[in-house]
């Protein structure tokens, strides 16, 4: 059986501009939606756009849909990345800036660490992995203990939205774990398209359930949720969220989750220039820390890469 040959260079390249540098902006664009849109209300659009767009693709395509319980599993890890990760994201920067949230995400690859357990022996074997966690949660707590704004030190709210963040970073981190080992044949938009859409239907469900489609009409959104609504389905959903499930196919985890380094520098940039939100000395202190945590873990992949040449497209 002749092995497929790998990608180029200038498509994980471009992949990874996607996931970097798109990424880092939705934390503002969520913000944008925010102001017309309740959070789940606003996640379940943004989701089904993308996911019928995808999924229209395949069928023109002559694509079939994968056995049911490979559909079940790319459904349930739709749910938890998409739901439980990026909607706790929406619902948290009710109560916390786009800057905020996007440093404690940050801490996502820590949590890599901690839940992909049949690498535990391996990982925690390692003293720069060790270091390398103990270093990012010290950065998570000194964020939180010292990062934050002084109304959300005072709001009871800020302290859980930013709970809730680590929350969804885990339930992200499950999600993707899933994914990877559950690929089949389908093709990546395929599978996409059925956690987009599995995730649309459930934040649909979470809205109802908790009250947001009760007195909500599109009639009063303003434009500027719209805008952000169309830069999530567009770029968000459709352009990154597809560069990432495509490189965890072609990539190792460890070098995927350098987003981390880019996405909260664009987010908070961001968020300064273009949403009057303001970064504090505490915050860059709580960021530092949790970068060379992450950088730490890292190390030992890094050092592989460099004894191991044109190995970059290997998993």
């Amino acid at each position: 059986m002749q092995t497929p040959a790998p990608p180029s260079r200038l498509l994980i390249i471009l992949a990874f501009a996607a996931v970097y540098f798109i990424w880092g902006s939705t934390y503002l664009a969520v913000r944008f939606g925010l102001t017309g849109f309740p959070p789940f209300i606003l996640v379940a659009l943004r989701y089904v756009a993308a996911g019928i767009v995808m999924l229209a693709y395949c069928k023109i395509k002559g694509e079939r849909l994968p056995s049911i319980p490979l559909f079940g599993k790319q459904a349930v890890s739709g749910i938890l990345m998409l739901v439980g990760g990026t909607g706790m994201v929406a619902w948290a920067e009710q109560y916390i800036s786009s800057g905020q949230v996007a440093v404690l995400i940050a801490a996502q690859p820590l949590w890599f660490l901690v839940l992909d357990r049949a690498n535990w022996v391996k990982y925690f074997s390692d003293k720069y992995i060790l270091s390398g966690l103990l270093v990012g949660f010290l950065g998570i707590f000194l964020f939180m203990k010292l990062g934050a704004q002084e109304d959300v030190k005072q709001s009871n709210m800020g302290l859980i939205a930013m709970i809730g963040v680590q929350i969804g970073a885990m339930l992200w981190v499950i999600g993707s774990l899933i994914t990877k080992n559950s690929k089949g044949s389908s093709t990546v938009i395929m599978n996409s398209s059925i956690q987009l859409i599995s995730a649309s239907v459930f934040s649909t469900i979470v809205a109802l359930v908790s009250g947001e489609l009760t007195g909500f009409t599109f009639a009063h959104v303003p434009v500027n949720a719209w805008l952000g609504v169309l830069f999530l389905v567009t770029f968000g959903s459709l352009v990154a969220y597809l560069a990432y499930i495509w490189l965890l196919g072609h990539v190792a985890p460890a070098l995927i989750s350098t987003y981390t380094y880019v996405n909260p520098v664009v987010a908070v940039f961001l968020g300064w220039a273009l949403g009057n939100e303001k970064f504090y000395t505490g915050q860059f202190i709580g960021l530092a820390v949790i970068l060379i945590g992450i950088l730490l873990v890292n190390v030992p992949a890094y050092r592989r890469k460099k004894q191991e040449p044109g190995t970059e497209n290997q998993e």
